[in-house]
């Protein structure tokens, strides 16, 4: 992929993250710098992870000052219009499933220019779309939602899957990605809409 395709997925993703931590951060009342830092924490965790696994250090989310700056303008549009996006039908977990799928197909495709085989390229393509909802859901207390919900990592192997094969074939990178963010989006929200889950313990209660 081109840079330039590149760098329009990392920012929409990142925005579509911020979305999602800033919404969780105004549901658990926190002041306009916790909104922020929610977004933020939200919108580059993944990539974070992503980075720092394949030796690009310091991350480029923290070098480049457009990701602070795309997800503070998402922190500030939520804070201030959170009436206008709770609107939206389920706008956390829609926003998340945007974020997911395009973390996952970049990761993944980061991962096989790093030289990374394919199980590796479809494991960091799975840590890149979690690790955002992951450092969100942490933060404010909550069980992350690749533990308890519908399909979520699922759907980002999915994702990182049809990368993996794409390049396998030797096929164009930039349909490959937009399949693939397709395909791990429609899945997640086919799960959220259905309820789709992965078996859950019968165990009893913890103490």
């Amino acid at each position: 992929m081109t840079s330039t395709f590149i760098a329009i997925i990392d920012f929409i993703g990142t925005f579509a993250f911020a979305i999602s931590g800033a919404l969780v951060a105004v549901r658990h009342r926190l002041d306009l710098f916790g909104v922020l830092v929610l977004a933020f924490a939200a919108a580059t965790a993944g990539g974070i992870v992503r980075d720092v696994l394949l030796g690009a250090t310091p991350p480029v989310s923290v070098l480049d000052w457009r990701y602070l700056a795309v997800s503070s303008a998402a922190g500030l549009l939520t804070f201030y219009r959170h009436e206008q996006v709770e609107r939206m039908r389920n706008p956390v977990q829609l926003s998340d499933a945007v974020g997911l799928s395009l973390f996952a197909v970049l990761g993944a495709d980061k991962a096989l220019d790093a030289g990374l085989g394919a199980t590796g390229a479809i494991m960091l393509g799975i840590l890149s779309g979690v690790g955002g909802g992951i450092v969100r859901d942490v933060l404010v207390a909550q069980v992350p939602s690749v533990l308890q919900r519908e399909l979520y990592a699922i759907a980002a192997s999915v994702g990182a899957t049809v990368v993996v094969a794409g390049d396998a074939l030797e096929l164009p990178p930039a349909p490959v990605a937009v399949g693939g963010a397709a395909a791990c989006f429609v899945l997640r929200w086919l799960a959220i809409r259905r309820g789709w889950r992965l078996p859950v313990s019968r165990g009893g209660d913890a103490p």
